[in-house]
């Protein structure tokens, strides 16, 4: 893989990099993007029937968001931005509380707190992100220092939009990054849209990944359509940052297929031809059409993988909505690691007032 040295060009990856996907961890990933797929695909289904709020989706840009995460190990950490959520399934999250968060339910393990499609969890190392873009980068590299002060192996990701590379935060997180040599690798999702700003409209910069260089961290770019290249790229970054050799910008130009969110018209915006055009670089059809081509995958199988994947993601969600919402009480707990008084008091009276109105007092 070729990176860019301190003060050049960014190069874009080639295939010579060490890092292979092959044999059954591309058949694994693929079957990630597949999943993922059909989980937004229901997902967006129900907002326009009015069954959950909103939702962002991932379409067209798996490679990227799933190719990158699989280069992590389990004890690595992800801060993510929203098109990345699905890598808290590819890291073993269970599909059903993944789709709680959706619904804010009783079986949401942050318990409702968080707006739809910001999932987070201890168990796969993943934080919670906000929608103030681009806030996730310098946390990342707090981190990053914090691992580099305990001198322990851990790596963080940190994903961004295109148009997060113009926040304050990006500019404040790669300096840092840069100046203290912390083990992270950032990642740039250039789908070619911050919401309806395209890239004209974002930077005069030749690419994304050259921002890296300003901050002296060698910057990468990769077609983000193809999971191969995405991995290799991520996985010699997080071992690069894991020996001690500081971080990497990795840019995946990719494209968003759908809208910004459920809230986003993107017909206002874009050309219909330039959507049709990418949609012939559709990185799960390319992907699976490679694999049948290795004589590692079939139609025939994937029939049936689509079939079965269906099936599981409509029966999470009938569990899922047969949940009741989160508890009242729940309010009160994860303020403090022991309930303070005036919180216990609230909590009573609380709880107090909602017997009296089920009691129709």
């Amino acid at each position: 893989m070729k990176t860019a040295a301190k003060g050049t060009k960014s190069k874009e990856q080639k295939p010579s990099s060490p890092y292979k996907l092959e044999g059954a961890q591309a058949l694994f990933l693929y079957r990630a993007m597949v999943r993922l797929r059909t989980v937004d695909e229901r997902m967006m289904t129900l907002q326009r029937q009015g069954r959950i709020g909103f939702y962002g989706a991932c379409t067209g840009q798996e490679a990227s968001s799933l190719g990158a995460a699989f280069a992590l190990e389990p004890t690595d950490w992800i801060f993510p931005s929203l098109r990345e959520q699905g890598a808290m399934l590819l890291r073993g999250f269970p599909l059903v509380p993944f789709l709680a968060q959706v619904f804010g339910n009783s079986l949401d393990e942050t318990k409702g707190r968080q707006m739809p499609s910001h999932p987070a969890s201890r168990s796969v190392n993943q934080v919670s992100w906000g929608s103030c873009i681009g806030t996730q980068l310098p946390q990342a590299v707090g981190a990053a220092l914090a691992a580099k002060i305990r001198g322990d192996s851990t790596v963080m990701m940190a994903f961004s939009g295109d148009g997060g590379t113009s926040t304050a935060d990006f500019h404040a997180a790669l300096n840092f990054a840069g100046v203290y040599q912390v083990p992270v690798v950032f990642v740039v999702q250039n789908n070619h849209f911050a919401i309806s700003v395209g890239r004209k409209g974002q930077t005069a910069s030749e690419s994304y990944a050259i921002k890296g260089v300003a901050y002296g961290i060698p910057g990468v770019k990769v077609d983000g359509n193809d999971p191969r290249a995405v991995y290799a790229a991520a996985k010699e970054a997080v071992e690069k940052a894991r020996a001690g050799g500081g971080p990497t910008l990795i840019e995946c130009e990719t494209y968003r297929m759908g809208a910004h969110s459920t809230s986003d018209d993107p017909t206002r915006y874009r050309d219909q031809k330039e959507v049709e055009a990418w949609a012939k670089r559709d990185p799960i059809l390319n992907f699976k059409k490679v694999l049948i081509e290795e004589g590692i995958w079939s139609e025939e199988q994937d029939e049936a993988l689509r079939k079965e994947l269906l099936d599981e993601v409509n029966a999470a969600i009938a569990t899922v909505e047969a949940a009741p919402d989160p508890e009242v009480e729940t309010l009160f707990d994860d303020v403090y690691a022991e309930l303070p008084w005036h919180l216990r008091e609230q909590r009573e009276e609380c709880l107090a007032s909602l017997a009296r109105e089920r009691a129709g007092g």
